[in-house]
């Protein structure tokens, strides 16, 4: 259960985030913004606890904090979940083309296997707490055909989480 003191009930919205030539997408989930989930928490670093204690009670840890890539890469070994803690950025989903959504402090963002994703800018404080379901140790994934197929096979064969990262069990997976 997520510490009920951090987090704001929202339903996740849904991206859907194709697939092109040269990147994958995860063809059973897809990626859930929670816009303004931890907004309660008194300072940046708070915040950053509140998010990293809320994801490793449902089972999402192996965690850092940092930005996020500018450019697209992706994982086929485990979903990912970023919170950010501090400042704003617009993020890219899918590649050249895909949505792009800005992604703010007290927001998460799911990101199951399979979904590029790049920071296209953001400002000077922007951080976000990232972790992965049950730990699972990640790959480092860019655009590119080589690769392409056997990725792909790992991500469709990757299970789904068992818990939301936010929610927990009491709000299903894909929102």
């Amino acid at each position: 259960m997520p510490n009920a003191h951090s987090v704001v009930a929202i339903k996740p919205q849904r991206i859907e985030v194709p697939a092109t030539d040269e990147l994958p997408h995860n063809p059973r989930l897809p990626a859930l913004l929670y816009p303004r989930v931890f907004v309660t928490a008194r300072s940046d670093e708070a915040r950053a606890t509140a998010i990293e204690e809320t994801f490793h009670a449902n089972g999402w840890t192996g965690g850092w904090r940092d930005t996020v890539y500018d450019y697209s890469h992706y994982h086929s070994t485990a979903h990912e979940v970023l919170g950010c803690f501090r400042g704003s950025a617009r993020l890219q989903l899918g590649g050249d083309g895909g949505p792009e959504l800005t992604f703010s402090a007290g927001d998460v963002l799911l990101l199951p296997a399979g979904t590029p994703h790049r920071r296209l800018d953001a400002s000077d404080d922007f951080c976000v707490v990232g972790c992965y379901s049950e730990g699972r140790a990640y790959d480092m994934l860019r655009e590119g055909r080589e690769g392409l197929a056997a990725a792909e096979s790992r991500i469709a064969a990757l299970p789904l989480p068992r818990k939301d990262p936010v929610y927990g069990a009491s709000v299903p997976i894909g929102g």
